[in-house]
């Protein structure tokens, strides 16, 4: 009989594998992981900044980076949505959502990405294998066994081998699991303003034939946007020089932060897509992250949906482990995949229907819409279970996400 490499096999060093990996190796002393990515370990040069919901900061904070990231962090108070149609100089506001989900803690805060890398890099060095940069050639699966073949002639074998190599992911090729979805003909634009005006931790949706432009709070007078528009507009919009793109900004976005720049990283440009994997899990592989999904990123949650995979994966895996069951059989990636794919499928519907609902300017569907927003606006009750939701607060939810060790 062939003997495993490791305990576990990450494909992927993005947030979510390595958030695995820190999450494992505090609960399981001397467990062995390896993290494999086709590019060298460090913190990537990606612009964007990310809306970490409370459950899933809570997930952070259990395995000890939100120390490392808090001051980089800004919390999210309150939120703005309003509602324009092309040629629109008025934005009136339909929908204010401010509170908290528990005294003192915010629904959401707004973290680089980078800061979020670093602070994974630097609290896993030395406990886990870094393989990189190397290309994974081929997956397979025995009754024991997930291995990895390596273009330089390795074998890594685990009992779980773990997808989180994104959204083209290779290894769920491999794997034989498809996808389905749709792109949506939309691009995100994302760069980082400095703003003249305070935005007092406001975050704001304004909703235009387009898409969705989002600006959200960075520390200090910074805001980090997502601005969705067509691809042949985005792709225009990148090609402009930097003081036309902030003046358009600034038309974009009213007199609500004031005059606008954009900061020294300029702007980068994403296609927008909604992709499902149509199983989370195979013989001795579960997917997680955009391995797993891509949702539109008009809710901001894609990155706190593979972070809530991170937490139930960490959980199964923890669990059996402990009753020294196979941590990779079919038994405990079926329970994985029963925990993960009704939240992931609905907030799937939720963002489509959003986007599909939001991005057009038909007159009769905009006066519906807006009518909705504004009754929403005077329920409490539901504005407060919106908001519970969207933070990712979940009784019944994985320990890490409800702030509990595993």
């Amino acid at each position: 009989m062939t003997h495993p490499t490791h305990d576990l096999v990450i494909v992927g060093g993005g947030p979510a594998g390595m958030t695995l990996a820190l999450a494992l190796v505090r609960a399981v002393p001397g467990i062995a992981i390896a993290i494999l990515d086709r590019r060298a370990f460090a913190a990537p040069r990606d612009y964007r900044a990310s809306a970490i919901a409370a459950g899933v900061r809570r997930v952070f904070e259990q395995v000890g980076i939100w120390d490392r990231v808090a001051s980089a962090a800004e919390p999210v108070r309150q939120m703005k949505i309003t509602d324009s149609g092309t040629g629109d100089i008025a934005r009136p506001l339909f929908l204010r959502f401010e509170g908290e989900v528990a005294p003192g803690e915010p629904f959401a805060h707004l973290v680089p990405n980078t800061s979020v890398a670093a602070a994974l890099l630097e609290s896993l060095a030395g406990q886990v294998e870094l393989v990189a940069p190397v290309e994974v050639t081929g997956f397979s699966a025995t009754p024991a066994l997930g291995r990895i073949s390596l273009a330089d002639g390795r074998l890594l074998s685990a009992p779980l081998v773990v997808a989180s190599d994104g959204a083209n992911s290779a290894l769920r090729s491999m794997a034989g699991i498809g996808t389905f979805g749709h792109a949506y003909g939309q691009a995100g634009i994302v760069t980082t303003i400095a703003h003249e005006l305070d935005h007092e931790g406001t975050a704001y949706e304004h909703f235009r034939p387009a898409g969705p432009f989002a600006s959200l709070p960075l520390p200090g007078r910074r805001s980090s946007l997502v601005w969705t528009e067509t691809l042949e507009a985005a792709a225009a919009i990148k090609a402009l020089d930097r003081a036309e793109i902030a003046r358009r900004i600034e038309a974009v976005m009213g007199s609500s932060l004031g005059g606008v720049t954009l900061e020294e990283d300029g702007v980068q440009t994403f296609p927008l897509r909604l992709q499902l994997a149509k199983s989370f899990v195979a013989p001795r592989l579960a997917l997680i992250g955009d391995a797993a999904h891509v949702v539109h990123p008009i809710a901001g949650q894609g990155l706190n949906l593979g972070l809530k995979d991170v937490a139930a994966l960490a959980e199964v895996v923890v669990e059996a482990m402990r009753l020294g069951l196979d941590h990779g059989s079919a038994d405990q990636l079926e329970r994985y995949q029963r925990w993960r794919r009704l939240d992931t499928a609905l907030m799937a519907m939720v963002t489509d229907g959003m986007n599909r609902l939001f991005s057009n300017d038909i007159a009769a569907v905009r006066a519906l819409r807006d009518l909705g927003l504004g009754v929403v606006d005077r329920l409490g009750p539901v504005k407060d279970f919106l908001i519970g939701r969207a933070a990712g607060i979940d009784r019944g939810g994985p320990r890490l996400l409800r702030g509990f060790d595993l």
